[in-house]
């Protein structure tokens, strides 16, 4: 008989008889075929206004009966681009067509000099042979290309720790994300800078002369980016508080005397002077030659901010001190006694207002507790005098300006050679001479007494176990003169062991 004809229309009959084998076939050998998806791609993804966009169809089925595109999600003849009858090969624009797009073979549409406008969805529409109608839907991006972006500022002078500023990125964009820099550098981590929700305004809470900048900002879109120019802050700061230069502030008469001053300032800062309270001309620089005593005073430079207003002064003290003269040093005796005499030395001079400094030996002198000064400076007392005290002395007189030392005297002191400038008193001495004889008297009392001990007795004399006890009396001298005398204190006791009679 003859096998059983399958048509979409007629119901399928399978013999029960059958069933079996029919079942083990299909796990066995049928495989079920497989069908590619149909994709709509955009080429390039995203398009820059009046650029061209293909709309490009994959795995589209062969042997179709036609097929078309509509904008949008749905299929309305009155939203038909362009169709395709196979058959016929005929294309035919449908009501959307704006005589922009060309319809491929393939299925794919490209779409030329494309505007904002064409920014949506297209669907296409294709056909089989079975006549099942299909349709699978593409997106389509069209971006402008973003102009040269600019930065405004809602303030265009602020003032240093007073105002803040508010930067804006201009023009407004849709689709379009906003970068920020300053310094060539991205915007630092600070709680004084501020961006709004898009990044388009940039926000600098008091603002200081360290903002400036310069600030650029960057638009950027799927298929454009641009950058502004650097953007300065015109911050206006100061006068700071000036300062007069050069530092010197003691000057001779004759020499010339320029000042100037100077304050961070913008914008730049008007300068005057008054010397000892009275107005000069407003300029930066002080100039005044061939100076004498009578310019000595107190000179100040005023600075003033015509964009804040605000202003400063500061004071500069000068002298101007004629040179010293050489100075004159009287000793009240070239020649002293060590230990007995004392000198007054006298720097004398007929300058005021100087300082007296003191020399010895060509070196500071350096004060000892025997030297003392008058409150002036001028005159150096020495009592007692030593020694070390001999030499040449100098005094020099000073003043900011100059100094002069004077003509250095000698001073000669006498001593006994045979004793030692120690420093010791003649008690101390006396003490120390005792001592020393009183120590050797009893070491050889203790040898004498040991030695008679061990011979058993000395010319003729028994040895026995008693013993008279005699005193032996040593009068130390002072060494200070020969016509001097010992206090009781002086005189020692000395102990030794005699025979008994």
């Amino acid at each position: 008989s003859r096998a059983p004809s399958f048509h979409p229309n007629h119901r399928s009959i399978i013999y029960p008889c059958l069933l079996p084998s029919l079942l083990v076939s299909l796990l066995t050998f049928w495989n079920p075929p497989t069908t590619a998806q149909v994709t709509i791609e955009s080429v390039p993804p995203n398009v820059a206004e009046g650029k061209d966009v293909l709309l490009r169809v994959h795995n589209l089925p062969g042997n179709l009966l036609g097929f078309g595109w509509f904008r949008g999600e749905t299929i309305d003849s009155s939203r038909e681009i362009v169709s395709y009858a196979a058959d016929s090969q005929a294309v035919t624009p449908g009501a959307a067509h704006s005589g922009r797009e060309t319809l491929y073979h393939n299925g794919s549409l490209l779409l030329q000099n494309t505007t904002l406008e064409d920014t949506g969805y297209y669907t296409l529409q294709y056909i089989r042979r079975s006549v099942q109608i299909e349709k699978v839907t593409g997106q389509l991006r069209v971006f402008s290309e973003l102009p040269k972006p600019n930065i405004t500022s809602n303030k265009s002078d602020p003032v240093e720790n007073v105002d803040s500023v508010v930067l804006t990125c201009e023009p407004k964009a849709e689709n379009t994300s906003y970068l920020w820099s300053v310094n060539s550098e991205s915007l630092p981590d600070s709680a004084r800078l501020e961006l709004s929700l898009d990044n388009r305004t940039l926000t600098v809470h008091g603002v200081t002369r360290n903002d400036t900048g310069p600030y650029v900002c960057e638009t950027r879109n799927p298929v454009s980016a641009s950058h502004s120019d650097p953007f300065i802050l015109n911050v206006l700061y100061g006068p700071d508080a000036p300062t007069i230069s050069p530092s010197d502030s003691y000057y001779r008469p004759g020499a010339n005397l320029s000042l100037t001053c100077h304050s961070a300032s913008n914008p730049p800062a008007q300068y005057s002077w008054l010397i000892n309270g009275k107005p000069q001309p407003s300029t930066q620089e002080l100039f005044i030659p061939n100076i004498t005593v009578n310019h000595s005073g107190s000179y100040t430079c005023l600075v003033y901010n015509p964009g804040t207003h605000l202003n400063k002064t500061t004071v500069k003290t000068i002298t101007v001190s004629e040179s010293v003269t050489q100075p004159s040093l009287n000793i009240s005796n070239t020649t002293v006694t060590e230990h007995k005499d004392s000198v007054v030395l006298t720097c004398s001079t007929n300058d005021k207002g100087v300082s007296i400094q003191w020399f010895f030996n060509g070196q500071s002198l350096n004060l000892m507790e025997r030297m003392k000064l008058s409150q002036d400076n001028s005159t150096l007392t020495i009592d007692p005098v030593r020694r070390e005290d001999a030499g040449t002395y100098e005094c020099e007189v000073s003043n900011p300006a100059s100094s002069y030392k004077s003509d250095s005297v000698r001073l000669y002191v006498e001593y006994d050679s045979t004793q030692q400038s120690s420093g010791l008193s003649a008690g101390a001495i006396a003490g120390i001479v005792i001592g020393v004889v009183a120590g050797v008297a009893l070491i050889a009392a203790l040898l004498y007494f040991l030695f008679f001990r061990k011979s058993g007795g000395y010319d003729g004399f028994p040895l026995t176990d008693e013993v008279t006890y005699s005193s032996l009396n040593f009068n130390a001298q002072a060494p200070k003169s020969a016509s001097a005398t010992l206090p009781p204190t002086a005189t020692e006791t000395v102990y030794s062991e005699v025979q008994k009679k």
